[in-house]
């Protein structure tokens, strides 16, 4: 098969891959899809792969007509690697969006609850901090002020802890399956 083939039938697949990909896009996820080896981009959206994809053909074919025979196999390997990555990709999207919010609701809700230990934590050792210092005040207007300090902070903590319930109480639900 001669090269001129070759990147037409390429260049038919990118078009292929490109109107498989439009509809969808734009849809970002957390994380970026591929592992760095394959793309150098970052993203989070197909259309960003997609778009790396046709660089590196417009590339290829450069290399074609300049007669860079090993960039020519470079990035044809390259190429195919990548199309078929974003081929495997497309095919397993209705999996990803099946699994993937339930999976983001579930991490938020212990990270949530983590942040939230880590706030009580933290309070309770402000409030340990006030009241020692609390009983080294000498005069009242220093008394005064660390009392109301306290009384802020305290207030803050039993906020803290209604949050803490609610999240642990949705946790409850999520695991019971309600």
């Amino acid at each position: 098969m001669s090269t001129h083939r070759l990147l037409q039938t390429l260049e038919q697949q990118i078009a292929a891959l490109a109107s498989e990909i439009q509809p969808r896009g734009d849809v970002s996820i957390r994380q970026a899809r591929f592992d760095v080896a394959l793309f150098s981009n970052h993203g989070t959206r197909l259309r960003d792969y997609l778009a790396e994809v046709q660089k590196n053909f417009a590339q290829l074919q450069a290399a074609v007509s300049s007669n860079r025979n090993a960039h020519v196999a470079f990035l044809a390997e390259k190429l195919v690697a990548q199309l078929t990555a974003l081929q495997r990709e497309l095919a397993t999207q209705t999996l990803r969006r099946k699994n993937q919010p339930k999976e983001v609701v579930d991490v938020d809700l212990y990270h949530k609850l983590a942040e939230h230990q880590d706030y009580e934590r933290r309070l309770i050792s402000m409030i340990e901090d006030r009241e020692s210092l609390l009983g080294q005040q000498t005069t009242f207007a220093a008394q005064k002020k660390l009392q109301q300090e306290l009384a802020t902070i305290e207030g803050r903590l039993v906020r803290c802890r209604q949050a803490l319930a609610r999240i642990e109480r949705s946790i409850e639900r999520k695991e019971n399956g309600f």
